[in-house]
């Protein structure tokens, strides 16, 4: 087990909280995934139980139920938002004005709008994103065509927009992949602080590392219908923000003890935290208050 420093929550909250955030309806989950084998028992028994039970209760004392179901409809209206650009039909336009309004919605692109139009072209992104979300074939093997077409993008630039394109286009389908999720460079993120030491993330392409990531969502959801979380109508953007909220724990605690009591300040509360990691946050949704100070161990 990981273990992380903090007060605790009592444990009827917390089993409310993982309610909130975890149950999944039947459409939705494990099953939806593809490539969730592993080394070893089924494929709850990729989760650190204890890991993510402790990542959860650090998480509640800094975010509320309240919040954790803001952040999943603000979520819900990112990809109504998104779904129009994502059409077919508008991605066959071709042009800047097919492609631009889906990069400035990606929270890794979203600034670079301009530039990467300039680097890469329309016609070419927005081939590539189409042959993405409505290309034949198995989606790691579209995820890995798309990453090599758009090479000259960083690599977590161009997987974080993949990620998104294909999370938000079908949301029961396919899963998000952020780096702050699993970063192959770094070999950090929030889904190995919850998997068990031996769950292999690595792939021969970027399309394989995509199923690696599914695997680890999709046993962390089979995590919560094994304790009996398995309420229907669930939205598929509620693991989004639970991984979330435990990178953003991992975070301070990674600050608070390498950083100055003044940096620590200066970082946004978990609930901001949460909204940008996902690309949600706006300012006028920013609290007036400043952040709380770190918690000493």
């Amino acid at each position: 087990m990981r273990s992380i420093s903090g007060s605790r929550v009592p444990l009827a909250t917390l089993m409310v909280a993982l309610v909130v955030i975890l149950v999944v309806s039947v459409a939705w989950g494990p099953a939806a995934f593809g490539g969730g084998a592993f080394a070893g028992g089924g494929i709850a028994d990729a989760v650190d139980a204890p890991s993510a039970v402790e990542f959860m209760r650090e998480a509640l004392v800094k975010i509320s139920e309240e919040d954790i179901g803001a952040v999943t409809d603000l979520l819900a209206g990112k990809r109504a938002d998104l779904a129009p650009f994502l059409a077919e039909a508008s991605l066959a336009a071709a042009n800047a004005e097919a492609v631009r309004p889906i990069l400035t919605r990606v929270f890794a692109t979203r600034r670079r709008s301009d530039d990467l139009l300039v680097a890469v072209g329309a016609p070419a992104l927005a081939g590539a994103i189409r042959d993405l979300v409505h290309g034949g074939g198995r989606v790691e093997t579209r995820f890995t065509a798309f990453d090599d077409a758009l090479a000259v993008i960083e690599a977590p630039v161009r997987r974080d927009l993949a990620g998104e394109c294909l999370h938000f286009a079908d949301p029961d389908r396919y899963w998000l992949w952020s780096r702050w999720m699993w970063d192959p460079e770094t070999r950090t993120g929030a889904l190995p602080l919850v998997m068990v030491e031996d769950f292999d993330f690595a792939g021969a392409d970027a399309g394989a590392i995509y199923l690696r990531v599914g695997a680890a969502t999709a046993a962390v959801i089979a995590t919560a219908r094994d304790l009996g979380f398995q309420r229907m109508g669930a939205s598929p953007f509620a693991v989004d923000v639970y991984l979330a909220a435990i990178y953003g724990i991992y975070l301070y605690t990674v600050t608070r003890l390498r950083m100055t009591q003044e940096f620590n300040k200066v970082i946004p509360q978990l609930p901001d935290l949460v909204r940008r990691l996902l690309g949600v946050w706006s300012p006028a949704a920013a609290p007036t208050a400043g952040p709380a100070p770190a918690r000493r161990s």
